[in-house]
C-alpha cells in the first residue's frame, strides 16, 4: 500500500490496447508496480517489486492521461504487476474526473476490488484463483492457456462469472501446445472466443 496521493509507477503510455474485448482500441495505460501472484511465463516482472519503482503522485498520472485523452486515447487502462494490491479509489476518481473517459483495470483477482472501474478484465490463475467478488464484477474472464489443465480451470472459472462476462482462451506467448488447445477449445465450444496479444505479432508496445 503506498503513500495517499502517491503509487509505485512502472511505466505509462499512450498505446493500442492489445488483447481482449477492446483489442485495436486506443488506449493510456498506467502500470503499477507490486505482484504477489508470481506467475512463471509473467512477461513483466520487472514489475513485482514495488521498491524499484518510483512513486508518481495521482494528480501527475490524471495530467498524462488526459494529454492522452486529447491525442486520442479512448480509455485509461490500469494495469502491472498486480494493480489491487493499492487503493485505487482515489486514482479511479481523479482519472473520470480529468478525462471524462471509462477507466479499466487489468488484474489477476486475488485482492479486493477497489475504485470506479467501468471495465474489469479478470486473468486469473491457478496457483492463486480469484476472489468471488471479483468474478462477480469481471466484463471479461481471460484465461492464458499452457496445458490441458488450464483449460478445466477456465471451464471451472466460466461457472464462477456473470452470463454477461465475456469468456476469452488466450494461448500463451510462444506456447505452441497453448495454441493448439485454444484453438481447438474455441472451435468446439461457441462461448468461448480466442484473445491473442496482437500487440506482440505487431511490434508495438
Amino acid at each position: 500500500m503506498s503513500a495517499s496521493g502517491f503509487l509505485p509507477v512502472v511505466e505509462s503510455f499512450h498505446s493500442l490496447q492489445g488483447e481482449g474485448h477492446h483489442s485495436g482500441r486506443s488506449a493510456f495505460f498506467i502500470r503499477l508496480a507490486g505482484c504477489a501472484v508470481g506467475c512463471p511465463w509473467c512477461d513483466t516482472k520487472h514489475s513485482w517489486p514495488e521498491s524499484n519503482h518510483e512513486q508518481q503522485s495521482i494528480d501527475a498520472l490524471a495530467d498524462m492521461a488526459q494529454q492522452a485523452r486529447d491525442a486520442g486515447a479512448a480509455f485509461t487502462v490500469i494495469t502491472g504487476g498486480e494493480p489491487l494490491q493499492h487503493q485505487l479509489t482515489p486514482l479511479t476518481a481523479a482519472l473520470h474526473e480529468r478525462t471524462k473517459r471509462p477507466v479499466h483495470l487489468e488484474t489477476s483477482g486475488v485482492n479486493p476490488l477497489s475504485g470506479d472501474i467501468d471495465w474489469v478484465t479478470l486473468s486469473p490463475k491457478r496457483h492463486r484463483p480469484p476472489r468471488p467478488d471479483l468474478l462477480a464484477a469481471c466484463n471479461e474472464l481471460k484465461v492464458v492457456v499452457f496445458e490441458p489443465e488450464d483449460l478445466d480451470f477456465a471451464e471451472a472459472m466460466a461457472t464462477k462469472v456473470n452470463e454477461s462476462s465475456e469468456l476469452l482462451l488466450q494461448p500463451g506467448w510462444d506456447s505452441e501446445s497453448g495454441q493448439h488447445l485454444a484453438v481447438d477449445h474455441v472451435r468446439q465450444n461457441q462461448r468461448w472466443r480466442l484473445s491473442l496479444q496482437t500487440h506482440k505479432w505487431l511490434g508495438v508496445r
